[in-house]
């Protein structure tokens, strides 16, 4: 029969050698380990100094964004988040005035994604920093064929209407 082991209370036991509940050494649990809890005020400040790197982190993506992104790429980025806001306002008014010529909104939500689409794959061929992927596709090219695809989405859209 193996030798059992000594019970010690949580208070005579070091905080450096915390058990959980099962018994085993290393492993921590929230139970038996209330020394590792930071105090209220240290964890305030933990999510004051987390908030504070997440608003430092979106400020120089955005400092990036505006210094290192071509002219080009800005226009066809806020052209997508115009058709974002298209959609979201489309969507917004089928929930709450209704959907009674369900066609005309199929085909106008529709229509607004593909066209995010469209541009997304316009905006990936004419970044400079895709050029080693497309080097073969100039951005004329690339801009015949966003027209081409516009037009026929647009197409089967109305068709679509009846």
């Amino acid at each position: 029969m193996p030798p059992r082991k000594q019970a010690t209370s949580p208070a005579a036991a070091p905080a450096s050698a915390s058990t959980s509940s099962s018994g085993v050494p290393g492993s921590s649990s929230s139970f038996n380990a209330p020394a590792a809890r930071p105090s209220s005020s240290g964890q305030s400040s933990k999510t004051a100094i987390h908030g504070t790197d997440a608003q430092a982190i979106a400020a120089g993506m955005y400092r990036n964004y505006l210094a290192k992104t071509d002219q080009r790429t800005k226009l066809l980025d806020a052209f997508m988040a115009f058709l974002v806001v298209v959609g979201a306002l489309q969507f917004v008014y089928c929930v709450i005035g209704g959907n009674f010529p369900f066609n005309a909104f199929l085909s106008g939500f529709s229509a607004t994604v593909g066209q995010f689409v469209l541009t997304a794959s316009l905006r990936i061929q004419t970044n400079p920093e895709n050029k080693s992927d497309f080097g073969s596709i100039s951005h004329e090219r690339a801009f015949a064929d966003y027209i081409f695809g516009s037009v026929i989405l647009h197409f089967f859209c109305v068709n679509f209407i009846n």
